[in-house]
């Protein structure tokens, strides 16, 4: 499956998968602008196709050194093929050669899924933001994933 930066154009598409998503974040489109905006050297958006169509997408921002993962959504109609796992490969990959120091994340508390795939790729759980997310409240669990210097002892970062 090709995955590859965001544009703009992508932007119908990642809105139209996020919002089919309950356990989504779900943002306001200029939220969205921001991080696909050319000179914002922060944000990252990656997308994965499936059949010509934007199937999946990861975001995250970059700070002085730290990645925080903020939303990862797959198509429900793409669920359980692999493809959370591959984008968040290709973030990592990313991060490992722009040597980030790490990659941080939370999930909602509920989201089984989600935490068993941080943790199969070596996310470590690290905290509790109590009533972190709304809607319904519920806490957020904090993951970690170290230094560049610890992913480099793995060839394969996530396998599934």
């Amino acid at each position: 499956m090709p995955i590859r930066s965001a544009t703009l154009s992508d932007l119908p598409a990642i809105l139209a998968i996020e919002q089919q998503s309950p356990s989504a974040a779900h943002w306001a489109p200029d939220r969205y602008n921001k991080l696909l905006d050319l000179d914002n050297d922060s944000g990252i958006v990656l997308v994965a196709e499936e059949a010509g169509k934007v199937g999946g997408f990861i975001c995250a921002k970059a700070v002085a050194g730290e990645w925080d993962i903020e939303n990862v959504v797959v198509a429900a109609d793409l669920l359980r093929r692999g493809i959370a796992s591959e984008l968040l490969s290709k973030l990592t990959e990313r991060a490992r050669r722009e040597a980030a120091s790490a990659i941080l994340l939370e999930v909602r508390e509920s989201n089984r899924p989600a935490r068993r795939l941080y943790e199969k790729c070596g996310f470590g759980e690290v905290g509790r933001r109590g009533a972190y997310y709304s809607d319904p409240a519920e806490d957020g669990i904090l993951y970690t994933l170290g230094s560049t210097a610890d992913w480099a002892a793995s060839d394969e970062f996530c396998t599934i």
